[in-house]
């Protein structure tokens, strides 16, 4: 679908690298050697279970909710990060559907990269939007913890903020294009009702809460839900 508007392989190769050079959650590893990479299919099946063991032992948590959490709400910023600028400053949506996992580790790894001209699809936003939470149902339904649907949608939305955020002031010229996409996206299927943007550093209030609170040494993320609250 949308052949026309693929994009050369070299372009979403280059448009990653650069967008890698934003630092921390914005780098996606492409090519290279297959060695220490696994596909996030057995990875989502097994319901990261191994990330989230490494969240108990950092945080000496007692919760294993709070450890699943923190591990979705951080594979969700390694995939809005990346993907969102790409279309900001390459009008590129990459294709997420190769992704792979690193063996030790949360590094995510395109082996073969793709992606499409956001301005000769029929919907950016929507398919931005796809790319990205289509991995992130697959992993939902793979969790052994139960967690609340709508906590995984408000770190869904949180992550989306915050890469936005993130952008921004790395690149404040994006200001207007990245407000309206993150705007849009925020008001896109399971996104819809998951919080507020609070200012026009596109700051974020979410709905809900991630559990970091919960942790021994945990605190309040800047968007909580319960920010203001006394700890249940």
């Amino acid at each position: 679908m949308y052949e026309e508007a693929r994009a050369p392989a070299e372009s979403v190769t280059a448009a990653l690298h650069d967008v890698a050079t934003l630092g921390g959650f914005f780098v996606l590893h492409v090519g290279g050697r297959d060695q220490g990479w696994h596909p996030l299919g057995p990875s989502y099946a097994r319901g990261f279970t191994d990330l989230a063991d490494a969240v108990a032992r950092r945080h000496d948590t007692r919760e294993p909710r709070i450890d699943v959490s923190i591990a979705h709400l951080g594979h969700a910023a390694r995939l809005w990060s990346p993907a969102l600028a790409c279309v900001l400053l390459h009008g590129i949506v990459p294709d997420l559907s190769g992704l792979q996992r690193a063996d030790e580790g949360p590094a995510l790894r395109l082996p073969r990269p793709s992606g499409r001209h956001a301005d000769r699809l029929p919907d950016p936003a929507g398919a931005l939007y796809e790319q990205v939470m289509n991995h992130l149902r697959t992993l939902a339904a793979g969790l052994r913890v139960k967690i609340a649907p709508r906590l995984l949608d408000g770190n869904a939305a949180s992550a989306l903020a915050g890469a936005a955020h993130a952008l921004l002031m790395a690149r404040p010229a994006l200001r207007e294009p990245l407000t309206d996409l993150t705007t849009e996206l925020l008001s896109t299927g399971r996104l819809v009702g998951t919080g507020v943007i609070t200012g026009p550093d596109l700051t974020f209030r979410r709905r809900s809460c991630c559990l970091y609170y919960r942790a021994p040494n945990g605190s309040k993320c800047g968007d909580c839900g319960l920010a203001g609250r006394e700890r249940a």
